[in-house]
């Protein structure tokens, strides 16, 4: 497979102003076509993964969490951070409903950051009556709760344990393949992929591991960097689109669903390309946290073209990993892949640093994640990056060669947003910042941030001339 380096690609710095350099002081919102409907603060748990389903007759969001503790006034008991769950059918007064507590250890080393939930009325083997939420523990293994009253979360079993590594998982709610990202033991990378069948959630059914050729146990040369999140188009699209790395060596794969799940399963080099249909390795500072297919995308400019008006494209997002802008910055990158085999770069868009003054905030600045729901309210028009210090930036992705942002918000500063550091004593210098970490959206068009530093979760929504770009009622 040929290797495309991602070079040569055009650039769309556009944002909007969002204020003068300085650090950001206690209660000062800064916003631009988006507003405030709703908050809580998770109890001031470091919060990851947001998701948020229709569920009976309510909206109900999950929420993951890396490590650390906290008090939880639901048990009056102080908890190990793992996932909190809200109400959230009305997005002016979220009430939390339950923590379940994760792994003890800090930071990436405990909590349980990845979640995701299917109804077992979609599950294909699962009982019709349930809701099951999938779930990593800490860094060793992946669980399913039963959360059909989601103030009464019941465990039901451990999918896998034993590992190292877990992290962003995928599932599909209509056949029950779930992704799961692992350090398998024997595999010469920490990240990879172990696929269960979870299409009966109570009985798990292991299908294979997968990664890139050299990760295995019996690969040669330096392996290559770990496997950060999938994204499934399931057996309608057939695509897998894994993306690897954060903030290097990032390689996105673009892989055949059915040949990778009915394929050859020894992980042998034959065996790991079989299934792949591309490949983009990005350059040494460029990493692929998110990659997110937006397909069969109508381009007005080329519309009286002969054969280039609909294509096909991944929308990749770096991670910042480090405060004060000790590093590359970590940006969003549009690869077309009309022909999937080739994929190239063709735009990039990023929140210009002056402005905000934002390397001088304190903690990470530079894009973390996108939003992963396919909800047509928002699937092919905008989309959403949480940005750290930036806050969220809502982006119109319309025109996919000229990515343009069209609304951002940066909450305020609490007394329990936590402080980021730089250096190590006695020169350490510390700042509180916000640091939005996760981002997702809902299919009435509600956007829902959370916060690394312990802010809390924030429930927005597009206004002005945003809200005219999305498709909502």
């Amino acid at each position: 497979m040929r290797r495309l380096l991602f070079a040569a690609l055009a650039v769309a710095l556009v944002s909007l102003p969002a204020g003068p350099s300085a650090q950001q002081r206690p209660g000062r919102v800064e916003k631009a076509n988006m507003e405030l409907v709703g908050f809580d603060d998770l109890q001031a748990r470091s919060a990851y993964q947001p998701l948020i389903r229709q569920q009976g007759g309510r909206w109900i969001a999950y929420v993951g969490h890396h490590g650390g503790a906290a008090p939880n006034p639901l048990t009056n008991r102080r908890e190990p951070n793992g996932t909190s769950i809200l109400d959230v059918t009305n997005p002016k007064q979220p009430r939390y409903l339950a923590h379940i507590p994760g792994e003890a250890g800090q930071g990436e080393a405990g909590g349980a950051q990845m979640v995701r939930v299917c109804d077992g009325s979609q599950l294909p083997r699962a009982d019709r009556n349930k809701v099951y939420l999938l779930r990593t523990i800490g860094n060793t293994g992946h669980e399913i709760w039963d959360v059909t009253d989601p103030t009464k979360p019941v465990h039901v079993t451990v999918v896998v344990s034993g590992l190292r590594g877990t992290h962003k998982n995928w599932w599909e709610c209509d056949t029950g393949i779930a992704y799961l990202v692992s350090g398998a033991p024997g595999w010469r990378t920490d990240r990879m992929t172990l696929i269960y069948d979870l299409s009966d959630p109570a009985k798990p059914v292991f299908v294979r591991e997968f990664g890139l050729p050299g990760q295995q146990a019996d690969g040669a040369g330096p392996p290559p960097t770990g496997l950060h999140g999938p994204i499934s188009t399931g057996p309608k699209g057939n695509r897998v689109y894994f993306g690897y790395g954060t903030s290097a060596g990032g390689v996105v794969q673009i892989v055949d669903r059915e040949k990778l799940l009915n394929g050859p399963k020894e992980p042998t080099n034959q065996n790991l390309l079989s299934p792949q249909i591309g490949r983009l390795d990005l350059p040494p500072n460029v990493g692929a946290h998110t990659v997110f297919p937006v397909l069969r995308v109508e381009i007005p400019e080329f519309g009286r073209q002969s054969d280039t008006g609909v294509r096909d494209f991944i929308v990749i997002t770096n991670e910042s990993t480090a405060n004060e802008c000790r590093e590359a910055r970590q940006m969003v990158w549009v690869a077309d892949i009309t022909a999937e085999s080739k994929p190239f770069g063709v735009a990039n868009w990023t929140v210009p640093e002056a402005s905000g003054g934002f390397c001088g905030r304190g903690g990470r600045f530079g894009t973390h994640s996108s939003n992963e729901n396919f909800t047509l309210v928002y699937y092919g028009r905008v989309m959403f990056f949480a940005h750290f210090n930036a806050g969220v930036r809502a982006v119109d992705i319309r025109d996919p060669f000229h990515p343009k942002e069209i609304g951002f918000y940066i909450p305020a500063i609490t007394e329990k947003t936590d402080k980021r550091c730089v250096g190590t004593a006695p020169n350490e210098r510390c700042k509180v910042a916000i640091q939005t970490n996760n981002v997702e959206v809902d299919d009435r068009g509600y956007i829902y941030i959370v916060d690394r530093a312990n802010t809390g979760m924030h429930i927005l929504e597009l206004t002005g001339a945003a809200r005219k770009v999305a498709n909502l009622p």
